[in-house]
């Protein structure tokens, strides 16, 4: 007995200590290679490796601004805000054991921020023009000798300037980006200060991917688990929760192997134009903002939230353009990755990824607004208490680890069974200033992996709703014609609305 225990003991030390060695020879390795620099996360080494010949990994932004802003005044903004972040000096070093941040030697912001014009559009106008730069951009790759972000600022746009901002997703995730984009604004302030983190081995990113974000915190950031979900997973934090823990446990854990399960399993999409081989040519298409008020007033008096109203308006919009192709959506439904934050907003200026996926089924193929709305209510609903973020996250970490092909063969299980990645995020409330210029329109896409070819986007900003597009050419090459039909399905929901009776049950 005695020499079993300390041959164990023994046999334990032995693997501390070859850690340990291991740890030395990669700082070794390092310092020689001249990589000093911080560790990317696995999930961010997932993202930096999902590029493709079709689908990038960079999240993009279109700001349109009036009166024009000068170009030198917005170098030194940046310079003095956005640069402020370390990542956004740091350009990516790859290794045989992953990806190192690494100060960017020499860097100067005008290889950054670069100006350009618009060539002049005989069809559609300035927007047109912008939308077909946006969309060349998107397939653009970024220099790998410098940071992995470009801001191009568009002279003499419609009367004033408009700002493309191209950032690789390995930088941070959408949410943590729009906390970066306002440090820019007028009023906006650089990041807080903070100690450079060591180098992470092997045990340190599984405690910091796979275990953080089942505690404290980031538990209460996860406002679309709902808060069945919330509690439950707190319980993981707290090994001293007695015999009703024990019930919770129990029951999050048939939780997470139902979810699971519902991963693994997912059906194929319904066959649609939008499903197919991406070409790697991108198309951009945005419209006019709808007042929020007023998309309130309806999800009020439906008894819906806010996004049970827009997404069902989503689904209605490609359905029509479905139709209008000759492809008809009745009793078809498409499923669309949906992010959901796992962290605290005010830990989001410490970027990197900290996201999951939850997929949602559209019912493209419901002609009633009503009934769709309430459709999409009931599935939404159905979500709450899910811990599918979670697991999405972990096989992102996981796939992290593996080498591309590996990680391609991971990720498939998302991209094969999904035709759009949808966002929806609240902005600002109110109007912002960017160099004494009115922030008028405010847009972004994150990008579509694998070969899903349709990027949706919901941003509120300034008490308005922007909904916009992105496709691949080859499954939608006009995209404008979805956009089209957005604001015709709100105001369809909004007259069926209003002929509802008033005062009964």
């Amino acid at each position: 007995m005695v020499t079993r225990i300390v041959r164990d003991v023994a046999q334990q030390a032995a693997q501390r200590a070859a850690r340990g060695a291991v740890k030395k020879a990669t700082r070794a390795a390092r310092g020689v290679l001249g990589l000093a620099g911080e560790r990317m996360s696995k999930v961010d080494t997932a993202w930096l490796r999902m590029d493709s010949d079709h689908n990038l990994m960079m999240i993009l932004g279109v700001w349109t601004l009036r009166p024009g802003i000068a170009y030198e005044a917005l170098c030194h903004r940046v310079e003095e805000r956005l640069m402020k972040y370390p990542r956004f000096r740091q350009h990516v070093v790859e290794d045989a054991a992953g990806a190192s941040w690494v100060d960017t030697p020499d860097l100067d912001v005008r290889q950054l921020v670069v100006r350009e014009k618009l060539p002049r559009s005989r069809k559609g106008g300035a927007q047109a023009a912008l939308q077909a730069r946006v969309g060349e951009l998107a397939m653009q790759p970024l220099d790998r000798r410098l940071p992995l972000w470009r801001i191009h600022l568009v002279e003499g746009y419609d009367g004033g300037s408009a700002l493309i901002v191209r950032i690789h997703h390995c930088i941070a995730d959408g949410i943590a980006l729009i906390s970066v984009a306002l440090s820019l604004v007028d009023g906006g302030a650089p990041p807080p200060q903070r100690k450079p983190r060591e180098a992470q081995g092997p045990e340190d990113w599984i405690a910091d991917a796979l275990l953080k974000p089942f505690t404290g915190l980031a538990v209460k950031a996860l406002d679309a688990a709902g808060d069945g979900a919330a509690r439950s997973l707190h319980l993981l934090g707290d090994p001293h929760a007695g015999l009703e823990g024990s019930v919770e446990l129990a029951r999050l854990a048939w939780q997470v192997l139902s979810d699971a399960g519902s991963l693994l399993l997912m059906p194929d999409d319904s066959k649609t134009l939008l499903k197919g081989q991406p070409s790697g040519r991108k198309r951009v298409a945005w419209c006019e903002p709808l007042p929020l008020d007023e998309v309130k007033a309806v999800g009020k008096a439906l008894n819906c939230s806010i996004n049970d109203v827009l997404l069902s308006c989503v689904s209605g919009a490609i359905g029509q353009y479905l139709l209008g192709q000759g492809d008809d959506p009745a009793g078809k439904e498409i499923r669309a990755m949906v992010p959901v934050n796992l962290r605290p907003m005010d830990q989001a200026w410490k970027l990197g990824n900290h996201f999951g996926l939850v997929p949602l089924v559209l019912p493209i193929g419901l002609d009633n607004p009503v009934e769709r709305v309430y459709e999409v209510r009931r599935r939404m609903n159905e979500l709450k208490g899910s811990t599918q973020p979670l697991l999405a996250f972990a096989v992102l970490t996981v796939a992290g680890l593996l080498v591309k092909p590996a990680q391609d063969a991971i990720l498939g299980l998302f991209s094969d069974k999904t035709t759009a990645v949808m966002t929806n995020v609240p902005g600002p409330r109110d109007t912002l200033r960017l160099l004494g210029a009115t922030l008028e329109q405010c847009m972004f896409w994150v990008p579509q992996s694998g070969n899903i070819g349709l990027g949706v986007s919901i941003l509120s900003y300034g008490g308005h709703v922007q909904f916009g597009v992105i496709t691949d050419a080859a499954l939608c090459p006009q995209p404008q014609k979805i956009i089209d039909a957005f604001a015709p399905e709100f105001a369809k929901l909004s007259w069926l609305t209003l002929m509802l009776p008033w005062g009964e049950e």
